[in-house]
């Protein structure tokens, strides 16, 4: 029992003290450009928790993060490095979007469709690079990270042209505008935060009862943790790589399609990249270890950062990109923190003998 809250203290103790030198860091800068940096990071702190309107701005902007960020970490553990997360996020909620559009029914009916299509769409999309892999040994980083390119260039010829919603006058690439009827309910009248964020947090709880109770889940963290003793004990890496992609890429398309239908409101061309949704949950999945529920919580303290930088650029001289300061460090510390988890692996091998 001791072992088990050491190890889920340590999961939300990493990103705490990531997020601190990232602070320090962001200190240094600010001082640089001639703020003040109490009154910067009070700024920062109201922007993201000063009011229960700033609070739930936080918690919406962290729903996709937290999606994203427990699929990574499902191909984390099993050992494959899905990158793929973005495009996986796009074509879920160009999926989404298009079945609460077309698909006759009820609302609620919609509703559900739309989320399942989203989860389809980048479970396939995931599981495409996983069959490469599988048949023709393609390197895993290399055919997810490009497929992110595909899928946005595909998702955006298709809103520019035949699905574009051409009733406004704005003449924007994007889709008509989803009936009110399926949209994600709001938890609270009047503010941004929607259904989508119990989505987030029940998987997270799931995914870590999964991992932790469960012999598949067992059998993936066998997996990525040493693939030659899982391979010895019976499990098949192809079947389960492609069952661990297809479930990773699933949690990206599912916040794609909690994105659009609880916030957008319909697919519009960029909405889903350019806040950087996706590389923030991987981020938030290295800063917790590859930890479900602490994967949630960082995704959480990167969503306030970012909601927190707007509300310095509002009220203040420094700039946001202070914020992407903070953010760069958080990076940083993970890359340290993969370099000398490598650099011990293989110095333990080296003492084994197994290196030549």
């Amino acid at each position: 029992m001791k072992s088990k809250l050491t190890q889920f203290a340590g999961s939300l103790f990493q990103p705490v003290i990531a997020v601190i030198l990232g602070l320090l860091i962001g200190a240094i800068a600010i001082s640089l450009v001639g703020g003040s940096i109490m009154e910067t990071y009070a700024e920062m702190w109201k922007g993201a928790f000063g009011s229960f309107y700033f609070v739930t701005n936080t918690l919406s902007r962290a729903t996709p993060i937290i999606l994203v960020g427990l699929g990574a970490t499902l191909a984390f553990r099993a050992g494959f490095f899905n990158l793929g997360a973005e495009g996986q996020m796009i074509l879920g909620g160009l999926s989404a979007a298009l079945i609460a559009l077309y698909v006759p029914g009820p609302g609620w009916y919609r509703l559900i469709m739309a989320l399942v299509a989203g989860i389809l769409a980048g479970g396939i999309w995931s599981a495409f690079a996983g069959w490469m892999d599988a048949k023709f040994r393609m390197n895993l980083l290399i055919t997810t990270l490009l497929l992110n390119y595909i899928a946005s260039l595909f998702a955006g010829y298709l809103v520019a042209y035949p699905l574009k919603d051409t009733s406004g006058s704005a003449a924007m690439s994007q889709t008509k505008m989803i009936d009110q009827s399926v949209w994600l309910p709001k938890l609270f009248q009047g503010m941004s935060l929607h259904a989508g964020f119990i989505i987030a947090i029940l998987g997270a709880v799931l995914l870590y009862l999964y991992m932790k109770y469960t012999v598949s889940g067992y059998e993936t963290r066998m997996l990525g943790n040493n693939p030659l003793f899982a391979a010895y004990g019976g499990v098949q890496r192809g079947k389960l790589m492609l069952y661990s992609m297809i479930a990773s890429g699933g949690f990206a398309g599912l916040a794609g399609a909690v994105e659009v239908l609880g916030t957008q409101y319909r697919y519009l061309d960029g909405s889903l990249s350019t806040p950087g949704y996706a590389w923030s949950g991987i981020m938030a999945t290295l800063l917790a270890n590859s930890h479900p529920l602490g994967t949630a919580f960082a995704a959480l303290l990167l969503a306030a950062l970012q909601t927190g930088g707007m509300g310095v650029e509002r009220n203040t001289e420094v700039p946001l990109e202070i914020a992407s300061v903070i953010q760069a460090t958080l990076i940083l510390f993970v890359s340290a923190k993969l370099s000398y988890g490598f650099l011990k692996r293989r110095k333990a091998r080296a003492q084994g003998g197994t290196i030549t």
